[in-house]
């Protein structure tokens, strides 16, 4: 169990993450739009209409994903940011869950 972080800690981690999957994004080439549409949310929009949305969830100190297939919430363990149910990377989740709504492989490195 990782100790709790303060608000600043959290945000910080959080706006590495949200950047780092723009980033990740940006270089994929993938048909979809994306952008930071209000402090601390991001939105994937994709070609056929549908969203993922990655939102930072202060009060839980979790990154939380709304996608087609669910919501998943992610937690901070001093080195990633986990599933608070199996256990599994926000990064390779979201490429998964992006992958699919796109239709094409999406890498986030």
């Amino acid at each position: 169990m990782v100790a709790q972080m303060n608000d600043s800690e959290f945000n910080t981690l959080a706006d590495l993450a949200l950047t780092r999957i723009e980033n990740g994004l940006e270089s994929s080439g993938a048909d979809l739009d994306f952008a930071m549409v209000s402090a601390g949310v991001f939105e994937i929009e994709f070609a056929d209409g549908s969203k993922i949305i990655v939102n930072r969830h202060g009060a839980a100190q979790e990154l939380w994903v709304a996608a087609r297939s669910g919501g998943f919430h992610y937690r901070w363990d001093g080195q990633n940011w986990r599933d608070t149910r199996d256990g599994t990377d926000l990064m390779a989740t979201l490429a998964k869950l992006v992958s699919a709504q796109a239709g094409e492989p999406v890498q986030l490195n």
